[in-house]
């Protein structure tokens, strides 16, 4: 369970590439925390910042303004000692293509000054991972296995994972979510930047949305998917046109098929409920929206990040304050 020691403080981080129109400011004032014990999910699309700002906390590159802490010590300043105590998986994972994944895992054990390889070999087992063959010759989603092994077996105090779960078969997601979870109730912090967003969904308790380099909104998974719309499906005893619900206050996205309606609403049913008089309503529904909806409604004007093309969202695309 999350408590309330920050482990990551981000404050007013800012970082701008030099260019020839005076530069691309990849992200702009950036102030989250992330606390012991969460898993917190950091969500947007490619270019939104979100590699940046790992770069950044992990001292890669240097912020042009602002400052990050991680464990109360200063990500520039601290980053050796830092670096002791955090678990990391980039999304481009580049191995000694002619090592094979034991003596990997035994030169970074090494390197941090021993490693449990009963856990190793536990964490193998569980993601069905064969440490004998040399890095070249695994497929993309071996390699993720190997590169979730390599951030997970000292058990570090944090875990940043930069799509850690791209090139996972949907059980080993399965089994990926359950590692995580497993982490947080041992106390670890987990920072996950990914597209997945079903998984953001099942595993992380907080979500954080950037776009263009900017803070959208970051609150529990839970408080985002009760936003001020949801879906409402109704059965009618005979079908309708669509012409019923055209200009209806509050009232988007409606699809009819036969007898079946399914539509958006943001805020009262009275506007719905009155275009309905006189007709037989069978059957009502409401659903409230995943937090892929959530998200589109930040970026109404883009795919979903999990590949999908989904329609163009209704013409109110008001952002959820």
């Amino acid at each position: 369970m999350a408590s309330g020691l920050p482990i990551i403080e981000i404050n007013g981080l800012t970082k701008t590439y030099a260019g020839r129109k005076g530069g691309h400011k990849a992200l702009d004032s950036l102030t989250l925390n992330a606390y012991q014990g969460e898993i917190l999910g950091y969500l947007g699309p490619n270019g939104a910042g979100k590699t940046t700002t790992i770069r950044l906390l992990l001292d890669l590159i240097r912020p042009t303004s602002g400052s990050a802490r991680m464990f109360g010590l200063d990500v520039n300043h601290d980053s050796v000692a830092i670096r002791k105590r955090i678990g990391y998986l980039p999304a481009e994972l580049a191995l000694w293509e002619n090592q094979t994944s034991l003596e990997i895992i035994r030169y970074f054990g090494r390197a941090r000054g021993g490693v449990d390889m009963r856990y190793v070999r536990e964490l193998a087992e569980r993601l069905e991972f064969d440490l004998t063959k040399k890095i070249r010759q695994y497929s993309t989603g071996n390699k993720r296995k190997i590169g979730l092994i390599l951030a997970l077996m000292h058990k570090p105090d944090l875990l940043i994972l930069d799509e850690p779960s791209s090139g996972l078969d949907p059980l080993m997601q399965q089994l990926f979510i359950q590692l995580l979870r497993e982490a947080r109730d041992n106390g670890q912090t987990i920072f996950l930047s990914s597209h997945m967003l079903s998984e953001v969904q099942a595993v992380c308790d907080r979500v954080a949305i950037l776009r263009d380099g900017r803070l959208q909104t970051i609150d529990r998974v839970d408080a985002l998917t009760h936003v001020d719309f949801y879906w409402v499906n109704l059965r009618l005893r005979e079908g309708v046109s669509l012409d019923l619900f055209r200009d209806l206050p509050g009232v988007n996205d409606v699809s009819v098929n036969g007898d079946q309606i399914r539509l958006r609403l943001n805020g009262d049913f009275e506007p719905l409920l009155q275009a309905l008089d006189g007709h037989y309503i069978v059957d009502v529904r409401t659903e409230d929206p995943t937090l892929e909806e959530v998200f589109l409604n930040y970026y109404g004007d883009l795919p979903l990040l999990n590949g999908h093309k989904r329609a163009a969202q209704a013409k109110d695309k008001e952002r959820v304050k």
